[in-house]
């Protein structure tokens, strides 16, 4: 019985390496088993305990010796073109039949393996080295292998839990692999659906979101355009009325387009010329007037000097017909402007031989010398507006009064042409007066009096 072996084949591996995979492992344990078989086999109590002066021999087995105790999982034949989803699934399906495969094994082993390590153990008690050495004597052509098998058989049964729980890992990996490909794969489609949606709801939102702002842009434009030319209209008012007032604090539209108006024969209504004359040799006065009072239209203006009060005086007064003083001498003169209607009228004088001319309407009516000759005006005296002076800026008689409307009261130092009287009688040319011009603010109104804006060229084309 004793010398009994199984039938020669290839030199087994190390327990150590053995233990690496499942396969090996099953492999050792299978030839564990037939050992035992075999030393049951020569002895009807082949289960029981053997006599104390026994010993077992342990030797490798062919890997074709275990294929009937052990067999091993078909592996599927790799032939065809597959997917890698494919072969990903058959390389798990593969690995699941495996590890069932190897727990049945080992549940219907598990016993045998007890028994197994009972006789190990009794195998171990002996002098392990010295009974191989026996047996390789004995049997001659085996080969020892108790120097890798005396080991704890606890140690290879924890090596075994550990393998398996190591394809259990794998298993489950390789499943979470499969899943993680088969979503990749599917991803890709959902996601691009999913993103165009959402793209397009975004891209409807933002052209709502754009239509709104130019919405509002549009109004807001409309609200600063009005705004702004409300703003300029105003600007450009205010600006007109700074101008109006830089040119001489006027209320009119140009500083010489107004009028003074004395509706009442009274002695306090008046207009004052702020300016004075200086020493004149000559003369030429100038003005626009329209009244119909009766009798005699008054006294439009009026100078008077320190000693002298009808230094220089037009008057019509009463029934007479009107008059021109100089330094209290007399001429009348043939005009006529009593009708309530504009008329221009002028006068000049020089002290040389008297010589004196009037004109009425741009047109000489009248001419005359021995008027006061070879005497100057006197400068520093006052210059009123409708009324007669009989002290220097007093004493008005209201009988003497000037009813009616006047303008551009001009005086120039020299005796002017003919022709530049008619042209301003005519409009055709504007020439203010170069030592008393008709300006707003070289004018006083008193008592009542009052200037108002007037275009007296346009005014006389409508009494026309």
């Amino acid at each position: 019985r004793d010398g009994r072996r199984g039938a020669a084949g290839p030199a087994p591996a190390t327990a150590e390496r053995a233990l690496r995979s499942p396969a090996g492992m099953l492999l050792v344990a299978a030839g564990l088993l037939l050992a035992v078989a075999a030393s049951g086999r020569g002895s009807p109590a082949g289960d029981q305990e053997s006599p104390p002066g026994s010993r077992f021999v342990c030797t490798s087995l062919p890997l074709d010796a275990a294929g009937a105790g052990c067999p091993l999982p078909p592996v599927p034949m790799q032939g065809g073109a597959l997917s890698p989803e494919e072969e990903l699934k058959a390389t798990v399906l593969q690995l699941r039949e495996t590890v069932l495969q190897q727990k049945e094994t080992i549940g219907s082993q598990r016993e045998a393996i007890r028994e197994l390590t009972g006789k190990l153990s009794r195998c171990e008690g002996t002098d392990g080295k010295s009974a191989a050495g026996a047996w390789k004597n004995e049997v001659g052509k085996g080969k020892d292998t108790m120097g890798d098998l005396p080991r704890d058989p606890a140690q290879v049964i924890d090596q075994l839990s550990r393998t398996m729980q190591t394809l259990k890992d794998r298993l489950e990996s390789l499943e979470h692999q499969l899943r993680a490909n088969v979503s990749y794969a599917a991803l890709p489609s959902d996601l691009r659906e999913l993103l165009q949606r959402r793209l397009g709801d975004l891209e409807r939102q933002l052209l709502s979101k754009v239509a709104e702002l130019e919405d509002e842009k549009s109004l807001l434009h409309n609200e600063t355009s009005a705004h702004r030319q409300k703003t300029e209209t105003a600007l450009n008012a205010l600006l007109e009325r700074v101008s109006e007032l830089e040119k001489g604090n006027s209320a009119f539209k140009s500083p010489d387009e107004f009028k003074v108006s004395l509706p009442l024969r009274t002695n306090y209504l008046y207009g004052k010329i702020k300016k004075t004359l200086p020493e004149l040799y000559a003369f030429t006065v100038c003005l626009w007037l329209r009244s119909s009072a009766s009798p005699g239209i008054g006294t439009p203006f009026s100078y008077a000097v320190p000693g002298q009060a009808n230094e220089i005086v037009l008057i019509e007064w009463g029934n007479n017909p009107i008059e021109l003083l100089i330094n209290d001498k007399v001429a009348q003169l043939p005009l006529f402007i009593s009708d309530g209607k504009w008329h221009h009228i002028c006068i000049t004088w020089t002290t040389r031989d008297g010589m004196w001319e009037a004109f009425q309407d741009g047109e000489k009516l009248g001419t005359g010398e021995n008027l006061a000759p070879w005497h100057p005006i006197k400068p520093g005296g006052v210059l009123i507006l409708g009324q007669e002076q009989d002290t220097v800026g007093g004493r008005f008689d209201a009988t003497q009064a000037f009813v009616g409307e006047m303008s551009q009261f001009n005086i120039w130092d020299r005796v002017l042409k003919a022709e530049d009287i008619m042209n301003i009688a005519n409009c055709s040319i504007n020439m203010p007066g170069n030592i008393i011009p008709w300006v707003d603010n070289n004018v006083d109104v008193f008592g009542g009096a009052t200037k108002w804006p007037v275009e007296t060229c346009e005014e006389r084309l409508l009494d026309l």
